[in-house]
């Protein structure tokens, strides 16, 4: 049976996950603790494709980078580029809403440590490959770190072999260009991997493609 974009809420595909979310369920009955559904509209242009949801983070908010410090950075550039607007309060419910832009995650349900096995990767891979063709004006993709970048090439059906993940490369596959940055995660940050500057500059490389097709087309 095709994939749909995305999974149902008691999605039982990867039994680990499952059983995570379960245990999360129990300890904070009032928490999102499901598969965290993509936010923005199936008509956007560009597709931001992180890990998965933190626990503390959208697997309690519901909404995915909603809740944690990868959000207070990642919201806020993309208010800063036009490709959001409103006011971002970390919650589901604060108004903030997305424009020409769609965010999602390699791996829709929250991990044990954040950190999903190669299996489970796979299994939610055909959400992904769901979710793309979903999204008939898709130009360009972010993918926020190597796992996302890997599945995302393989949901695009090329090799990850020929196109290898580096911050701030970009890779033409198909219809749609893939540009990679390091994750907006606190870890990252915090050491330097990643700093604010090198997080716009990928922005503002997508932003130009984006005007630069729309110039096209005028």
């Amino acid at each position: 049976m095709r994939a749909t974009p995305e999974p149902d809420r008691a999605c039982a595909l990867c039994p680990r996950l499952a059983s995570f979310r379960a245990d999360n369920r129990a300890a904070w009955p009032d928490w999102h603790n499901a598969p965290v559904p993509s936010f923005g509209r199936a008509d956007a242009r560009l597709l931001i494709v992180g890990l998965a949801p933190g626990l503390k983070g959208a697997n309690r908010t519901g909404r995915p980078f909603t809740g944690d410090y990868a959000g207070d950075l990642l919201y806020q550039t993309l208010l800063d580029f036009g490709l959001a607007e409103g006011s971002y309060a970390a919650r589901a419910d604060d108004g903030l809403a997305l424009k020409d832009a769609r965010i999602t995650n390699a791996v829709r349900c929250v991990p044990p440590e954040n950190k999903p096995t190669g299996g489970e990767i796979a299994a939610c891979r055909p959400f992904l490959a769901a979710l793309l063709d979903d999204m008939p004006r898709l130009q360009a993709i972010i993918a926020l770190g190597r796992i996302a970048h890997d599945t995302t090439i393989a949901a695009l059906g090329a090799r990850p072999a020929w196109h290898p993940f580096a911050h701030g490369s970009a890779h033409a596959v198909g219809r749609v260009t893939v540009f990679d940055s390091y994750h907006c995660s606190r870890y990252n940050t915090n050491t330097g991997r990643l700093t604010p500057q090198m997080f716009r500059a990928v922005f503002a490389a997508v932003r130009a493609h984006l005007d630069r097709a729309d110039a096209a087309v005028a």
